[in-house]
């Protein structure tokens, strides 16, 4: 079957002019146009049914157009992208193949369909990361790119890798079309592009494909197994249109809670709630709930601190006894028994969150405070230069784990470091500044230590030295006092 292009036409309650072709019978051969008077008794049918071919066509064309209408074709493989610099780099090379994995760009008109995007980009990174052959960087970081023309140069020369996956997602109904390119940095070639049109409910599947792709076109095989695929969740957790639903549910709940505002947390405690009284046997709900919880914690958004400690404990227990081999689980309950001061499960949690995924950077990072808040210092720093190595855009909260690390360690210029990239990535990050003030007042350098102790006022007001004293989650008292001390000589009281 061949087609012969008629070019673009304006379709009713369609904003863009669509493609239009006709097709071609007999090996292409267009036949001569009719010439004979058409029979006059069907005249009339021939126009009913060309009204109601045109009627069809409206009323599907706002939901199929991007179906219906050729897409262009994905980029070449052989085309060529701006090289990247080994020597500009700001972080070396790992020396096993190393990825960033940019957000999928929205290309539906719909900006809800922002979650579906997110959510897609980090099944990936989730299941590469697993793959102990690779290095993968971490969401946070990759994230930092978001709705920003970036080129892959500098993506490559920014977070030390050399490769970068691009990608856009469009959906219409229960239709996705999602294009897809791999790109070699350092060479500047296009390893590899691909469109895929498919059902909604074949994402797991296409996860998947993508993800074996990816390994394929860096030459990563495979070796005792393979990757956590998503497909296999899919059928075990996701299966019909209900777990579909929650699926999406869950994704657009962790947008929500990814603002770290009340507001965003009350959405997705709502949505997320809902998902889980919908589908009971999902481990992802109730661990993005028990984050809802973690954050409200932090944001002061309860009126009820450990009660809401516990109810976040309770959801990762539920989570893990679906799936008692989740990172992302024991990565949770690491946290929220470091904020409840019990050391020894804090500990336990993050060493089997660390195992089970040893490339998780939040793994990592909230290991490694739980090893602070016990004093075992020397034994979290190289787990914090592993996380920071594969998230160099980590969070302000992140930056200022390694930042008491360090200062506990005497290493004070290396703190101040992190902790002024904890301010700088949340200015009004409290403990940033508290570290900052009790760093300087260390080193003695007082001015800066009081400008700092003004910056913690204007934050919150209220402080005292005895707020500190009760809120640090610091298991031995001398370290307490030892920060004390340092804030008192800045002033604050």
């Amino acid at each position: 079957l061949h087609y012969d292009y008629l070019g673009e036409h304006e379709v009713k309650n369609i904003t863009r002019p669509v493609r239009v072709y006709r097709a071609l019978m007999d090996n292409g051969v267009v036949k001569k146009k009719d010439t004979r008077p058409p029979v006059q008794g069907s005249r009339r049918n021939l126009w009913a049914v060309g009204l109601a071919a045109v009627l069809v066509v409206v009323a599907g064309a706002s939901i199929w157009q991007f179906f219906l209408e050729p897409a262009p074709p994905p980029p070449v493989a052989s085309k060529l992208s701006e090289k990247a610099d080994p020597k500009m780099m700001a972080l070396p090379l790992p020396d096993v193949p190393s990825i960033a994995v940019l957000p999928f760009v929205n290309m539906s008109d719909d900006p809800k369909q922002e979650f579906l995007c997110d959510g897609m980009t980090e099944a990936i990174i989730t299941a590469l990361s697993k793959v102990p052959a690779m290095f993968v960087i971490a969401r946070n970081s990759t994230f930092v790119y978001k709705g920003k023309p970036v080129k892959v140069k500098q993506v490559s020369e920014e977070l030390g890798v050399r490769y970068v996956l691009e990608g856009s997602l469009q959906r219409s109904a229960d239709r996705l079309r999602i294009t897809v390119q791999l790109i070699d940095a350092l060479t500047g070639h296009h390893l590899w592009a691909e469109r895929y049109d498919r059902d909604l409910k074949d994402i797991f599947a296409l996860q998947d494909e993508i993800t074996l792709k990816i390994l394929t076109g860096v030459r990563v095989k495979l070796v005792g197994g393979d990757v956590s695929m998503a497909q296999k969740d899919a059928d075990k957790y996701y299966q019909g249109k209900q777990g579909l639903d929650c699926y999406l549910r869950i994704m657009e709940a962790g947008g929500y809670a990814q603002r770290w505002s009340k507001e965003g947390c009350n959405l997705a405690r709502q949505i997320l709630e809902e998902a889980t009284s919908m589908c009971s046997e999902i481990p992802s709900g109730y661990i993005n709930l028990g984050w809802v919880y973690h954050h409200d914690y932090f944001l002061g958004n309860t009126t009820s601190p450990q009660e809401t400690i516990d109810k976040g404990i309770t959801q990762a227990q539920k989570a893990l006894a679906i799936d008692s081999k989740s990172s992302a689980g024991h990565t949770l309950l690491c946290a929220l028994y470091g904020i409840k001061r019990d050391y020894d499960k804090a500990h336990a949690e993050g060493e089997m969150a660390v195992a089970l995924n040893p490339s998780d950077a939040s793994a990592l990072a909230l290991y490694a405070e739980s090893l602070n808040f016990a004093g075992k210092r020397e034994e979290a720093i190289p787990l914090l230069q592993k996380s920071m190595r594969l998230n160099p855009f980590a969070s302000a909260g992140q930056c200022n784990i390694f930042g008491w690390t360090l200062h506990f360690t005497g290493r004070y210029e290396e703190a101040v470091s992190w902790f002024k990239k904890a301010t700088q990535r949340a200015p009004d990050f409290l403990y940033g500044h508290l570290g900052l003030a009790a760093t300087y007042s260390k080193m003695g350098r007082e001015d800066e230590a009081r400008t700092e102790a003004a910056e913690i006022l204007r934050i919150k007001p209220n402080f005292s030295l005895d707020f500190y004293n009760k809120t640090s989650a610091l298991k031995d008292q001398s370290d307490k006092d030892r920060v004390i001390d340092a804030l008192r000589k800045t002033g604050l009281k």
